[in-house]
C-alpha cells in the first residue's frame, strides 16, 4: 500500500532495458530507495516532479571518465561537473590513479563526490599523469604488476578493472610486453583489461616503422572475455579499421570470444569510421564520453553559447555523454540500444548489474530524465566533419541516491542549429 514518498518523478517514457520496460509510468523514491513503480501513484510526495515529455531512465553510468582533477594535471576535471550536474549519477575513471595514487583518489575524490566513482587502475606506476607527454614513462620500467595487484586486490569496492595502452608508437618502443603485463594484472584480480586503441605517441625513427594492422592481430589473442576495447571509431591508426579501410577480421573474432567494445568517445570520434564499423554489424556494448581538461573547454560563468559559438567542433568546445548519444542515434542506433550502452551494460562491466543499471523496486534511486529535442541540430567530429540531425539528447536532471542535482553543467553545450 502506498505510504507517501520522498520524490515521484510523474509522466515519464520509464526505459530500462534491463527489465524490457518501456512505457509511461511514475516512479516513487523514498530514503534513497526506488519503492513503486505504477501507471500512476496517488500517494503524497515530499516533491513531485513532472516528467512529461521527457526519458527516464536509470541513472547514466559513464565508462570512461578522466576525472582525478589537480593530481593528473590538465586531464582531470571535476567529476561531479562531469558527473550529476550533467545527469550522469555513476563515472569509472579510466586509468588515472595508478597503485602509487589510488588512496588519494579514494579519499579526495570517491569519499567525498557526490558522484558514484569507480576506476580502472592504471597498468603503469603514474596512472594518467599527462601521458601522453611522456611516453616513457609507460615502458616496462614503468610498470611493477605485484604493487598494483596489492593495492587493486585491497581495494575492490572501487577498483574495478586494469587500464592499459595499445598503441603503435608504445608498439615501437616496446612491442606488446607491457600490455601482458597489464593483462597479467588484471587475470590475478579477477578483473577485465580495458585497452586504449588509436596512436598516441610518435614511433621512434629507428628501427621498421610498425605496422598498425599487425599490433590489433597481435592484441586480440592476448584478450579474455570481460577485457574491453576502447575507441572503435578512432580517427587515428591502429583501430577497428585497417589501412585498406575494412574492419579487421578478428575483431570479430574477439566479439564472438566475448571481448566488449567501449566507444571511449574523446577525440578519437569520426563520424566515417563509425558508420564503417556499425554497418559491418559491430554495436559498441557500453558508450565512455572520455571528457579530459584537453579535449573540452570550461567556458567562463556566463560565457558557454559564446565559447560554443566561436569553436563549433568538439574537442575545444563543451561536449557532454548525452552528445555522444545523440550521435549514435544519428548514425542509426536505436534510442533503447543507445540507453542500454549507459545503463544495463555498464552495470554489468562493473560487476554491479545487482544494484545499478535498472530502475526497479528496491534498488538505489540512480534515475537521469533526458529530453530529446526535435529539430535540426549540427554535430561535428575531429576530423572537422559535420553531420546534421533531427533530434538531439540532453539531460534534464538525475537522482543520486534519492538526492535531486539539476543539469548545470557548463559542459552541456547549447544546441547548435543547422
Amino acid at each position: 500500500m502506498e505510504t507517501g514518498f520522498d520524490t515521484v518523478l510523474k509522466g515519464g517514457r520509464v526505459i530500462d532495458p534491463a527489465t524490457g520496460r518501456d512505457g509511461v509510468f511514475d516512479v516513487g523514491v523514498k530514503g534513497g530507495k526506488i519503492t513503486a513503480i505504477e501507471p500512476q501513484i496517488s500517494a503524497p510526495a515530499t516533491e513531485t516532479i513532472d516528467a512529461t515529455d521527457k526519458v527516464v531512465i536509470a541513472g547514466m553510468i559513464d565508462t570512461h571518465g578522466h576525472i582525478y582533477q589537480h593530481v593528473t594535471g590538465k586531464f582531470g576535471l571535476n567529476p561531479d561537473m562531469v558527473g550529476v550536474r550533467s545527469g550522469v549519477t555513476t563515472i569509472i575513471d579510466q586509468g588515472g590513479p595508478s597503485c602509487m595514487t589510488l588512496g588519494g583518489f579514494r579519499h579526495f575524490l570517491a569519499d567525498t563526490s557526490k558522484t558514484r566513482l569507480f576506476c580502472f587502475i592504471s597498468a603503469y606506476l603514474v596512472g594518467g599523469l599527462e601521458g601522453h607527454m611522456y611516453p616513457d614513462l609507460y615502458g616496462p620500467i614503468g610498470v611493477n604488476p605485484e604493487h598494483t595487484i596489492r593495492v587493486g586486490r585491497e581495494n575492490l569496492d572501487i577498483v574495478r578493472g586494469v587500464k592499459a595502452h595499445a598503441e603503435i608508437g608504445g608498439q615501437s618502443r616496446w612491442g606488446l610486453e607491457v600490455i601482458k603485463v597489464g593483462k597479467q594484472i588484471s587475470r590475478d584480480l579477477g578483473l577485465p583489461l580495458y585497452i586504449h586503441l588509436g596512436q598516441l605517441w610518435p614511433s621512434v625513427e629507428e628501427g621498421p616503422v610498425p605496422d598498425p594492422d599487425e599490433l590489433i592481430r597481435e592484441l586480440v589473442p592476448i584478450m579474455d572475455e570481460g577485457d574491453m576495447l576502447a575507441h572503435p571509431f578512432t580517427r587515428h591508426p591502429g583501430g577497428f579499421v585497417s589501412e585498406t579501410g575494412e574492419v579487421h577480421p578478428i575483431v570479430f573474432e574477439a566479439i564472438e570470444r566475448g571481448v566488449r567494445v567501449d566507444v571511449g568517445h574523446g577525440s578519437h570520434f569520426s563520424f566515417e569510421v563509425a558508420k564503417k564499423v556499425l554497418d559491418s554489424g559491430i554495436k559498441p556494448f557500453t558508450l565512455g564520453a572520455d571528457m579530459h581538461g584537453y579535449n573540452v573547454t570550461v567556458p567562463p560563468e556566463g560565457m558557454q553559447k559564446e565559447v560554443r559559438e566561436s569553436n563549433p567542433f568538439f574537442g575545444v568546445a563543451p561536449f557532454n555523454l548525452t552528445v555522444a548519444m545523440t550521435e549514435l542515434m544519428t548514425l542509426g542506433m536505436s534510442l533503447n540500444d543507445v540507453v542500454a550502452t549507459v545503463t544495463q551494460n555498464p552495470a554489468s562491466v562493473l560487476g554491479k548489474s545487482d544494484e545499478l543499471g535498472s530502475i526497479a523496486v528496491g534498488r538505489c534511486a540512480d534515475i537521469s530524465v533526458l529530453e530529446i529535442i526535435n529539430g535540426r541540430f549540427k554535430l561535428s567530429d575531429n576530423s572537422g566533419v559535420e553531420v546534421v540531425t533531427d533530434k538531439l539528447v540532453r539531460p534534464v536532471m538525475c537522482l543520486k541516491d534519492g538526492e535531486r542535482f539539476d543539469a548545470d553543467s557548463p559542459l552541456i553545450p547549447d544546441p547548435v542549429l543547422a
